[in-house]
């Protein structure tokens, strides 16, 4: 397999972390895109990826999927353990509730607001072929926004380990890149989410949170 990464992005970084709890890392070539200077956009990677974006996982056989979560998918469905994505019906219908929710009021608040603000992201609003022109009342909405999952992320923790129950899950890490990402934005856990810090810290125990 190749898997088609750029090393400081959030979205690739979402496949790298379940490769590595995977124990793949060794099985797929790591192809680097330079976002910085704009590789998803030349014809070459086009041809790759028509949407211009990364992570991009090709099988063996020619496959590509586009997403992080369909990357997840085939990986999941191809080397089942350990279940990254539930084990059951309950817990997989679990997690991919916690990983909407996360992406939708976490990592997608996070890109508002970055990708609003930034000078160097000028016409490049959203990911893929198109430019769009920044919106800067986004970017506020966006960090006010980060702020809000910031709570969601302490309440839910209150009473369990991890986001999607006693199991360590994709959900957890679509919200411990999501509370990294934030960093771009100087957004961190508050002080007093001591539930949030307590996950987070745990998590990155892990060896596959320095990737």
């Amino acid at each position: 397999m190749k898997f088609y990464d750029c090393s400081t992005a959030p979205s690739p970084r979402l496949v790298r972390i379940f490769i590595a709890e995977k124990g793949l890392g060794d099985a797929i070539e790591t192809i680097e895109v330079n976002l910085g200077e704009q590789e998803q956009l030349d014809n070459t990677f086009r041809a790759i990826n028509p949407f211009c974006t990364v992570p991009v996982l090709e099988t063996d056989a020619g496959k590509r999927f586009f997403t992080s979560q369909g990357c997840w998918r085939y990986l999941e469905e191809t080397y089942p353990e350990p279940a990254l994505l539930g084990g059951d019906a309950p817990e997989r219908a679990t997690v991919a509730d916690w990983v909407w929710r996360v992406e939708q009021e976490g990592f997608l608040a996070v890109g508002e607001g970055l990708r609003n603000a930034a000078k160097r992201l000028a016409n490049r609003a959203l990911t893929g072929p198109h430019n769009y022109a920044q919106i800067p009342e986004l970017a506020e909405r966006g960090r006010v926004r980060v702020g809000h999952f910031f709570e969601l992320l302490d309440r839910s923790l209150a009473d369990r380990a991890f986001l999607a129950g006693d199991i360590y899950s994709a959900a957890d890490i679509m919200a411990f890149v999501t509370v990294d990402f934030a960093g771009w934005l100087k957004l961190t856990l508050p002080d007093d989410a001591t539930n949030a810090r307590r996950w987070f810290d745990r998590i990155k125990e892990r060896p596959s949170s320095t990737l």
